[in-house]
């Protein structure tokens, strides 16, 4: 999977595998009592968290969720999506959605002050500066994942091995 020229920040995969989801489940667990400090996992039903251990995670470091869908036949669909800490994505977008309804409530201003015949400069400036905003939230966005593609191949790989 080449993280570099992938325009989504979010980078997903699908594979099937002639394990059953029960396997999979089974060798995710062996990996969890064995690499305790490499590597945190979780798991509720037929999702899967990977993630990089206590010891070794910064900043930028990713998580991996994998969902399993069982098929009649014995084989497993598992579909994997690459991210960001939980908290951290939180803070994303919580981000954007500020940024968003400012970005909202100042066009509104702007376009008032507008058909009252006053001068929107300000508000227009504002709004300008917001969208700078959205490009430098991406950007980071860009930046964290690429310093955490390291890890993210890492993830890859134990799951790749497991699955």
């Amino acid at each position: 999977m080449n993280s570099e020229k992938n325009m989504k920040l979010r980078l997903r995969f699908e594979r099937f595998s002639s394990k059953t989801a029960e396997e999979i489940k089974a060798g995710f667990e062996h990996v969890r009592q064995s690499e305790s400090d490499n590597f945190k996992l979780n798991n509720a039903g037929n999702h899967i968290w990977l993630g990089i251990g206590m010891l070794r995670r910064e900043f930028w470091s990713p998580t991996l969720h994998i969902e399993l869908d069982k098929y009649e036949d014995g084989r497993t669909h598992v579909k994997g999506t690459f991210g960001p800490d939980p908290i951290l994505w939180f803070v994303f977008l919580g981000l954007h959605c500020i940024v968003a309804a400012l970005f909202i409530i100042f066009g509104i201003i702007a376009y008032s002050k507008w058909m009252l015949e006053q001068s929107p400069r300000f508000d227009i400036i504002v709004m300008f500066v917001l969208v700078n905003i959205w490009f430098l939230l991406y950007f980071m966005a860009r930046y964290n994942r690429k310093k955490g593609a390291r890890q993210m191949d890492e993830l890859l790989n134990l799951s790749e091995q497991l699955i």
